[in-house]
């Protein structure tokens, strides 16, 4: 398998470092996309960032010229959400934004309860001292704690922000408690899902990202082709320092998705 992704029926794409940095897309993004229609290959956007909503991720894709629609974007906020229901959490403490807020409530999961079963942690970008206090008071009497995704930074143009596993360091140390679950990448299951709903086989599917510990250890995990690329955070110096056999290694490394389909 090389950079043309000959025989490959559908490419599932992080977004964040991938097709755009911040609020700018990576050059040569929307024509790779072209490529993907030309060339009859589905193309789904798959993202940790658990900030947005679904509407508020389409809003940006469309703003940027992309065309998606709402069944385009998977989220690790649906992988939570699956969660949340396989274990019947209804009762929550949220720390996520409002964004993340309304497709929990959408799913009748309260966020704000008084006697919550989980505190539950998004990447909270309108994060407050109110909301991380409150937390940390239910987590010292025993609630437990669960994470949309165990990302360290979020990229951007100018270096990285604190996501969620930095907020989870934080919690450690004021709390001492770990989540007993962490959704979304690596999780084989927020691709593989949907590879199955498509009635796709996984080796003729590849996931395209920046991230080796999230994008490509999911890939390995859900057995299609990982391809990483070197526009967000992942460096060929990480990749060399990875031990042989690792689930993070990629099965192809490019530039970035100007490379590939051609």
């Amino acid at each position: 398998m090389d950079a043309k992704l000959d025989g490959i029926d559908a490419v599932f794409l992080d977004l964040d470092g991938t097709i755009y940095l911040g609020g700018e897309l990576i050059e040569g993004a929307k024509e790779f996309l072209e490529r993907c229609t030309q060339q009859g290959v589905k193309r789904y956007f798959l993202s940790n960032n658990s900030s947005k909503s679904v509407a508020q991720y389409l809003e940006k894709l469309l703003g940027l010229g992309i065309p998606a629609v709402g069944e385009d974007v998977l989220l690790s906020t649906h992988d939570l959400l699956a969660w949340l229901d396989r274990n019947a959490i209804t009762e929550t403490w949220l720390v996520g934004t409002e964004g993340m807020r309304s497709m929990l409530e959408e799913r009748g999961i309260k966020t704000t309860s008084e006697h919550p079963q989980y505190v539950v942690l998004g990447y909270d970008t309108e994060l407050s001292y109110s909301k991380i206090s409150r937390a940390s008071e239910h987590l010292h009497a025993g609630v437990p704690l669960v994470a949309s995704h165990p990302d360290m930074v979020c990229p951007s143009p100018l270096g990285g922000l604190p996501d969620v596993g930095a907020y989870l360091a934080m919690f450690k140390v004021t709390t001492g408690v770990d989540p007993v679950h962490i959704t979304g990448k690596p999780n084989a299951g927020m691709i593989l899902h949907k590879i199955e709903a498509l009635g796709l086989n996984p080796e003729r599917c590849a996931m395209v990202g920046d991230r080796l510990y999230t994008d490509m250890a999911m890939a390995t995990r859900a057995g299609v082709v990982g391809v990483l690329v070197l526009s967000g955070e992942a460096t060929k110096a990480d990749v060399n320092a990875l031990p042989m056999g690792a689930e993070q290694r990629p099965t192809i490394i490019v530039n970035s998705v100007d490379d590939l389909l051609r």
